[in-house]
């Protein structure tokens, strides 16, 4: 593509600053915001395809692309933009200001990078894929070239969508003359060779090899012949990193070995599960105390722990699983500095029992914590499963267990109380939820400070539970709280300073101070627009908010104009039956009916309420809402006969539905 070029009349390519097999990366500036962007172009695949190939090449690339917007975390590249001009395929992304870790290791000689930066890579990675993972996307495409670490230290994946694009449609799997497989064969899994299932096990694989790479100077397997190169994935146990690397800690070792294994199931079940497994690592060596160089592994202080990256709110903190030790190895127990006893917790009138000239047994901290770590886990997979109170009484016995021995103020027993706190308004009890929660606060403000993470993360609990009981003052005050918190301690931009200020638009609101919740909505749309793009869905989100406010004050022109707008860029953005996308067409129902079109109204409250007995059932009660809606547009047509029926329709239906709940 020529430099210089205007592309969709907005993105003004500037230089080139990546090619592959698949295309170009530029760097660009955006005319329309005026701001630097990386956009991505697809080269034209020419007349050899198929006008059948190009058609479903273009409508996976633009499912793919609605994908990679939809992700947001620290850990991934942000997707701004998508289309197609002029022929071409084009994604506009973030312009990182870095290096990825193939360049790292050229810059270095091909030497591997220190082992406190493999850590950090790996922490960061795990905590990403972990997300992506989450939201049923799988990379696939996972390799040194797609991992960049930016100048404040952040690692970002790169080219989520783009690779799942080339693997389902035959970009990767197409053969050479040779017969071997385009793409990257130093990172692919045994089961991307042999054509089997992928899943996110495979982007497990993956990273092993990168981190086998950036740990030793080489792939684990670096033959220069690529055949050779799949058939060693596929067939031949990778040589230990620590024979290239003797100053790799073991534990680590181990985890990038298991994240290799050749089947799938032998690898870490998860990115949570690995995640956990480096806390585990990093927690282990911060506290042994060898003097080994290799083991001052501790984050510098003026940093936050790397499991802080990517926090989103509500999410629970990821438990430490500490290692079991011997007795013999209990003087050097994770109880050290300001979180030491003044005497150990689990003897108490134990100890003086044995008399005051008999010590007391060694007692294996590291034992009980891990254990107490399992239960939390447990807790954890209780709840995600629903079963709300086997997991609060987990946390309960974790609780008890953590201030015994670690002390009421500990980080890990606040982190406990926290879950604590949000599982009593899981259960449906608000009110001492609430007062748990305010506690957690108060405790982690005066231990971690007013702006670490954790602290945010309560008071976001804090003032979702008093927005559940309608306490909208206290609310609004907690996520203007959290708002300026976020603001400083992640940045003015980042996701979760925007979630926590789009929160505080939606208390303004609530309490009839829409005037303020209009001005406050149009910085966060401005806002969300500078980091997001003006079709993310969150920026969407927040224009829907707008709308809503407009009807508030009675200004139903403005109100059914942004409904409309909103509408028709979710359903461009999201698809016409997304819960979103009907929640902006019902607003233009609203805003019809308010400005006396009453037979639009209809047709709108109409295809509404169809499309949510189609995709939710007739029974649900989104659908028999929106039917509701639907009847009392008939009446005020006058349509008395065709309302009566639809309102038994509906009796009938909520009947069906109570029989089946009993």
């Amino acid at each position: 593509m020529a430099e210089h070029r205007l592309v969709r009349e907005r993105y003004r390519l500037l230089d080139t600053i990546g090619r592959g097999g698949m295309g170009e990366v530029w760097r660009a500036r955006d005319e329309a915001l005026g701001r630097q962007v990386a956009v991505k172009c697809l080269k034209p695949m020419g007349q050899r395809q198929e006008a059948g190939f190009l058609r479903v090449l273009r409508e996976r690339f633009r499912r793919e692309a609605r994908v990679a917007a939809a992700l947001q975390h620290r850990g991934i590249t942000v997707v701004h933009d998508f289309g197609e001009d002029d022929g071409i395929l084009f994604i506009v992304m973030e312009l990182l200001n870095g290096r990825n870790l193939s360049q790292l290791l050229d810059d270095n000689r091909r030497q591997p990078l220190p082992v406190p930066d493999v850590i950090e890579v790996a922490e960061q990675i795990a905590a990403a894929l972990a997300y992506t993972h989450e939201q049923a996307v799988v990379h696939r495409d996972l390799k040194p070239a797609n991992i960049v670490r930016i100048a404040d230290g952040t690692v970002k994946i790169c080219d989520f969508g783009i690779a799942r694009l080339g693997h389902d449609i035959g970009f990767t799997a197409r053969l050479t003359g040779s017969g071997v497989a385009m793409g990257s064969p130093h990172y692919m899994s045994p089961e991307q060779i042999g054509g089997g299932t992928v899943d996110h096990r495979s982007d497990l694989y993956s990273l092993g090899c990168v981190l086998y790479e950036i740990a030793t100077g080489a792939p684990p397997f670096a033959q220069g012949d690529a055949w050779a190169v799949l058939v060693g994935h596929r067939d031949t146990p990778p040589a230990p990193p620590r024979a290239a690397r003797p100053d790799l800690p073991e534990e680590y070792q181990r985890i990038i070995l298991d994240l290799l294994a050749k089947e799938p199931d032998d690898r870490p079940r998860d990115a949570d599960e690995l995640a956990k497994r480096l806390a585990d690592a990093r927690h282990r060596r911060a506290h042994r105390g060898t003097g080994h160089e290799s083991d001052d592994l501790t984050v510098p202080a003026p940093r936050l722990p790397s499991w802080t990256r990517g926090i989103t709110p509500g999410a629970p903190s990821a438990g430490v699983r500490p290692p079991r030790r011997t007795p013999a190895d209990t003087a050097a127990a994770i109880l050290t500095d300001a979180w030491t006893v003044a005497r150990d917790p689990l003897r108490g009138e134990a100890s003086s029992a044995l008399g005051p000239d008999r010590p007391a047994p060694p007692v294996d901290h590291h034992a009980l914590l891990a254990s107490l770590a399992e239960r939390l886990a447990l807790g954890h997979a209780l709840a995600r499963a629903g079963r709300h109170f086997e997991a609060q009484e987990r946390y309960g016995e974790v609780l008890a267990g953590r201030e015994r021995l670690l002390g009421p103020d500990h980080p890990d027993t606040l982190g406990c109380r926290h879950h604590v706190a949000v599982g009593l308004c899981r259960l449906g009890r608000l009110e001492e939820g609430r007062t748990a929660a305010r506690d957690v606060a108060e405790a982690r403000t005066r231990v971690l400070g007013a702006h670490h993470p954790d602290t945010l993360t309560t008071r976001w609990e804090l003032a979702c539970v008093a927005g559940q009981l309608g306490r909208w003052p206290e609310a609004l005050t907690a996520y203007q709280g959290v708002a300026a918190g976020r603001a400083v301690a992640l940045g003015p931009d980042h996701p979760d300073t925007l979630a926590a200020r789009y929160e505080t638009g939606v208390a303004l609101g609530r309490l009839g101070r829409s005037a303020e919740a209009l001005a406050h909505y149009r910085e966060l749309i401005a806002a969300r627009t500078r980091a997001q793009g003006p079709d993310d869905p969150e920026t969407l989100r927040t224009r829907h908010g707008l709308g809503v406010n407009y009807g508030r004050l009675d200004r139903w022109t403005e109100a059914l104009a942004e409904a409309r707008e909103v509408a028709a860029a979710r359903v461009r953005v999201l698809g016409g039956d997304h819960p979103d996308t009907l929640a902006s067409r019902r607003e233009v129902a609203v805003a019809l009916g308010r400005l006396g079109r009453w037979a639009e109204a209809l047709d709108a409250y109409r295809a509404v309420a169809d499309a949510r007995e189609r995709t939710l059932g007739a029974a649900h009660l989104d659908a028999l809402a929106s039917h509701g809606e639907e009847a009392q547009c008939l009446e005020r047509l006058g349509r008395t006969d065709e309302a009566a029926a639809l309102y038994r329709r509906i009796a009938a239906l909520r009947r069906e539905r109570a029989g089946r709940r009993r």
